[in-house]
C-alpha cells in the first residue's frame, strides 16, 4: 500500500475543519435570526428553541466526526485495520 502524501492528507483534514466551522457560524447566524422573528411575531410562545436542539444535534454529531473520530471507527482507525490486516496476510494472500 503506497503512503499517502503528507501534505495532501493535512489539506483534506483543514478542509474537514473548515466544513466545521462553517456549518457551525450558519447555524449561529440562522438560529439567532429565528429568535429575533420568534422574539417579534410569537408574544411569548417560543418555538426558536426546536431548530436550535434538532440542528444542534446535528452540528454536534458533525463536530464528533471532526475532532473526534481518531478512536471510533475514524480514519484513523480505518487505516490501522488495514495496516492490520496487510500485516497479517501470507505471501500468496490468504488470511
Amino acid at each position: 500500500m503506497p503512503e499517502r502524501n503528507p501534505y495532501e492528507e493535512a489539506r483534506e483534514r483543514v478542509e474537514e475543519i473548515k466544513g466545521f466551522y462553517q456549518h457551525a457560524l450558519i447555524y449561529v447566524v440562522i438560529n439567532a435570526f429565528l429568535f429575533v422573528v420568534n422574539l417579534i411575531t410569537s408574544g411569548g410562545h417560543w418555538w426558536f428553541y426546536w431548530p436550535l436542539l434538532g440542528w444542534g444535534i446535528g452540528v454536534a454529531a458533525h463536530a464528533v466526526t471532526v475532532f473526534g473520530s481518531g478512536g471510533l471507527w475514524g480514519k484513523r482507525w480505518e487505516e490501522r485495520k488495514i495496516e492490520e490486516i496487510m500485516r497479517d496476510r501470507g505471501p500468496d494472500g490468504s488470511v
